[in-house]
């Protein structure tokens, strides 16, 4: 493994390399933003999945994390952080286990839509002489999980009141169904239309005698609207501390500080190269990716180990053994393929980072 100090060409390929320069930029620029209004930054790594990534967006005011999947959570546990929304449903009598260990030890807040969950965590959490800290997910339009808005998510949140084991903290909901949106005015539109649900929602919770402490929602995609919409006390934007290339579409105020580095393996006549970065590098479930290096270069198609890249001509000096940087399509589902990052820093290699939580979907 490449240490510290190494130029990034010794860096063997595949791998996953971030500018450090422009993830610093990013935590930055989102930390701006968040410090002159009201609502916090509860960054989602589900997308970095790395502890000191995590701590970094913490020092630069972010309150606490958000993950997909209590194993995502133990392992930020584990590295310190309290403050932690498991922005999902917990089910199942070992999951709940975990999850009530979990909460002896941090401030832990889990996401519910179901009274016989929200008993079964209860009665756990009792048996165990603990407290869950409880959400309720509301579908504001994703058609995911959740309840429906209004009554239904009150009848849910005087269930989670009158249960010991749980506390009653507020609600969540994704606009998830919006978030790839290429239009600016139609996806902020319609964004504007989920938090209005979500907003009135906690509203009428509290109209009906109920404390609503808490009401998340949001993401890369709709950061600007969701974190200055009257009553959203949180945002869970993720994917901006290191982007791609399908959300630098959409947020180019954001700078895509991940590449995967390839080496090109094969030049196939004067139009085609091949390089070492197939399905198992990257995925391409938002599309193809991007290339950084070659200009007028596209890539065209992936196999498991390979890419093919569609040069501009005989011109193009491209040749086997050179490396070169790739774009990722979406971020997320990439680095979960990946043990490591690469932090570079004017071409020389500064840090390398274990990517804890990858794989960890249980």
């Amino acid at each position: 493994m490449p240490l510290p100090g190494i130029p990034i060409e010794d860096i063997d390929t595949p791998a996953l390399v971030i500018d450090l320069d422009l993830l610093e930029s990013n935590i930055a620029r989102m930390a701006d933003f968040f410090s002159d209004i009201k609502a916090n930054l509860r960054p989602h790594t589900k997308t970095h999945k790395t502890p000191i990534l995590a701590h970094k967006q913490i020092e630069a005011g972010a309150q606490g994390v958000t993950c997909a999947k209590l194993g995502e959570a133990e392992v930020m546990a584990a590295a310190g952080i309290r403050d932690i929304l498991v922005a999902n449903q917990v089910v199942g009598r070992i999951k709940i286990n975990r999850l009530v260990a979990l909460s002896r030890h941090t401030d832990i807040i889990v996401a519910a839509d179901d009274a016989n969950n929200v008993r079964e965590i209860s009665d756990a959490a009792q048996t165990a002489g603990t407290k869950v800290n409880m959400i309720i997910e509301v579908d504001v339009g994703m058609q995911r999980c959740g309840v429906p808005p209004g009554e239904a998510a009150l009848n849910l949140a005087r269930v989670i009141d009158d249960h010991p084991g749980v506390t009653f903290r507020g609600i969540m909901g994704y606009e998830g169904h919006i978030i790839g949106e290429p239009d600016n005015d139609i996806r902020y539109a319609e964004c504007r239309k989920s938090m209005t649900m979500l907003a009135d929602t906690a509203d009428y919770i509290r109209k009906n005698g109920l404390p609503v402490e808490i009401v998340s929602g949001g993401g890369t995609g709709t950061y600007s609207v969701t974190g200055t919409f009257p009553g959203l006390t949180e945002v869970q934007a993720g994917s901006y501390i290191l982007m791609d290339a399908t959300y630098k579409k959409r947020i180019p105020e954001f700078d895509c500080a991940l590449t995967v580095y390839a080496t090109i393996v094969s030049r196939l006549g004067d139009e085609l190269a091949v390089a070492d970065a197939g399905l198992k590098t990257m995925t391409n479930d938002m599309g193809i990716q991007s290339i950084r290096d070659v200009e007028s270069a596209s890539l065209i198609r992936q196999s498991e180990e390979h890419v093919k890249i569609q040069l501009p001509g005989a011109s193009c000096p491209i040749r086997p053994g050179d490396k070169i940087h790739i774009i990722p399509s979406h971020g997320c589902t990439t680095i979960n393929l990946h043990d490591r990052f690469y932090g570079v820093r004017n071409g020389v290699v500064e840090t390398v980072w274990d990517i804890a939580a990858r794989g960890k979907s249980q």
